[in-house]
């Protein structure tokens, strides 16, 4: 007779679950679609963050432009090299340079 009721149990609580699963889905598209206007989603003065947004410093140039070239060439690199490097960066990174004078 328990085994009933635990089979009952569990069955109304996922059934609570998935309905509520189902119902949270339905209000995040409805919410994902609507507008907001002026002084909705992004604040008193309706400015999106993501419309200023500034390109990473590492997707820049040296005079401050973005790259107009593509991103993922690679190129074969020793092991050795790569090491070489690496060790080229951290020594010459300033935290290293406040080690040495201390």
């Amino acid at each position: 007779m328990i085994h009933i009721l635990y089979v009952l149990a569990f069955t109304v609580i996922a059934f609570l679950a998935i309905s509520n699963l189902i119902r949270n889905l339905i209000n995040v598209g409805s919410d994902s679609r609507r507008f907001y206007g002026q002084k909705g989603r992004y604040g008193v003065n309706g400015i999106n963050p993501t419309t200023r947004s500034v390109p990473h410093p590492e997707l820049l140039d040296d005079q401050g432009k973005p790259f107009n070239e593509p991103l993922l060439v690679m190129r074969s690199v020793s092991v050795e090299e790569a090491r070489q490097q690496l060790d080229q960066i951290y020594n010459s990174s300033p935290s290293v340079q406040n080690e040495k004078e201390e």
